[in-house]
C-alpha cells in the first residue's frame, strides 16, 4: 500500500477525468454533475473553478492552446481567451458525455452514456480536429477509461458494467481498432472499473468505483499493485507533475448515504510511477 496525500480537499459530486496539462503546469479535472472544470497548480497550490453550460464528461488540452470539452450535447472548444464554440453538436435526449481521451494521432475518443445507464445506450466515437465524427463502438453502456500503450499499437478501454479492461489492436496509420479481447476482469466484490491511465512501462492503472482503490495491471493482465484509498467511489487516475511521477486520483460523493470526509476530493500519490506524456487534441 502506498501513502496518499490530499491535493485538493473538495466535495465534488462526481469528480472525474484528471489530466496533466504540460503547457500550463496544471492538473485539469472535472465535476461532471456539477458542471465544473477545476484546475490545480501543484507548484503554488492555486486552484480555479469554471462552470460549464451543461454536464461535462471530460476536458483535454488542445495543441494550439485552449481546451476541448466532452459535453452533454457534443464536443466543444474553449479558446485561450475563453470563447466557446461547438465542434460537434449532437444532442440526444437522456444521454450525456462521459470519459474521453486523446489518441496518439491527436483525435479525441469521446464516450457517452444514458443518464439511466440503460444497456447499450452509449457510444465511443472518434472526433477529429475538423469536426468529423466516427462512431467506433455504437452500443456500450457506461463508456469509461481509454488509453494507449507506449508504442501506440494497443488501445485499452472500459465499459464499466462489463467489469473488464479490454484491449484492442490500434493502427497508428488510420486510427482503426480491431481484435477486442479482455486484458483483465475485476472480480465480484472488488468494485467496478472506471477511469484508467497507462504508464511508461505499459502497465494499466484503473480506478475502482465502489472498490476504494486503484490497481495496476501489467501488459499481460497480471495484477501487481493495489493502492487502497479512504473513499469507496474512486473514479479516475492520471500521472502529473513536471516529471509525470505523481499519480492524481479523482473521487465522488454521488449516491453515498454517508460520504467519507475525503469523498469528492482530489488525491495524489507521490512517486507512484512514471507516466506517459499525453498528446494534445489537434483541433
Amino acid at each position: 500500500m502506498t501513502a496518499y496525500e490530499v491535493a485538493v480537499r473538495a466535495e465534488a459530486t462526481l469528480g472525474e477525468g484528471p489530466t496533466w496539462d504540460p503547457a500550463t503546469g496544471r492538473l485539469l479535472w472535472i465535476d461532471i454533475l456539477a458542471s465544473r472544470l477545476h484546475t490545480y497548480d501543484p507548484s503554488t497550490g492555486r486552484r480555479t473553478v469554471r462552470t460549464t453550460e451543461q454536464h461535462v464528461g471530460a476536458v483535454k488540452p488542445r495543441a494550439g492552446g485552449g481546451l476541448v470539452l466532452n459535453l452533454r450535447d457534443g464536443v466543444g472548444l474553449l479558446d485561450p481567451d475563453g470563447t466557446f464554440r461547438w465542434l460537434h453538436h449532437e444532442p440526444v435526449p437522456g444521454r450525456r458525455a462521459n470519459d474521453a481521451a486523446v489518441a496518439p494521432d491527436g483525435s479525441l475518443w469521446a464516450g457517452t452514456m444514458r443518464y439511466d445507464e440503460a444497456p447499450g445506450g452509449g457510444t465511443l466515437s472518434r472526433v477529429t480536429g475538423d469536426g468529423s465524427v466516427e462512431v467506433v463502438l455504437p452500443s456500450v453502456t457506461v463508456s469509461n477509461g481509454t488509453g494507449w500503450s507506449p508504442d501506440g499499437r494497443l488501445m485499452y478501454y472500459i465499459d464499466t458494467p462489463t467489469r473488464r479492461i479490454d484491449v484492442f489492436d490500434y493502427s497508428p496509420d488510420d486510427g482503426r481498432v480491431s481484435g477486442r479481447r479482455p486484458l483483465a476482469e475485476i472480480e465480484e466484490g472488488a468494485g467496478f472499473p472506471d477511469g484508467l491511465t497507462v504508464d511508461a512501462d505499459g502497465c494499466v492503472w484503473v480506478a475502482l468505483w465502489d472498490g476504494g482503490a486503484v490497481r495496476r495491471y501489467t501488459p499481460t493482465g497480471h495484477l501487481d499493485r493495489t493502492i487502497t484509498l479512504p473513499t469507496p467511489r474512486v473514479t479516475a487516475c492520471a500521472f502529473g507533475g513536471p516529471d509525470l511521477t505523481d499519480l492524481y486520483i479523482t473521487t465522488a460523493r454521488v449516491g453515498l448515504t454517508a460520504p467519507s470526509p475525503l469523498s469528492g476530493s482530489l488525491l495524489r500519490v507521490p512517486g507512484a510511477g512514471k507516466g506517459l506524456p499525453h498528446p494534445a487534441f489537434s483541433g
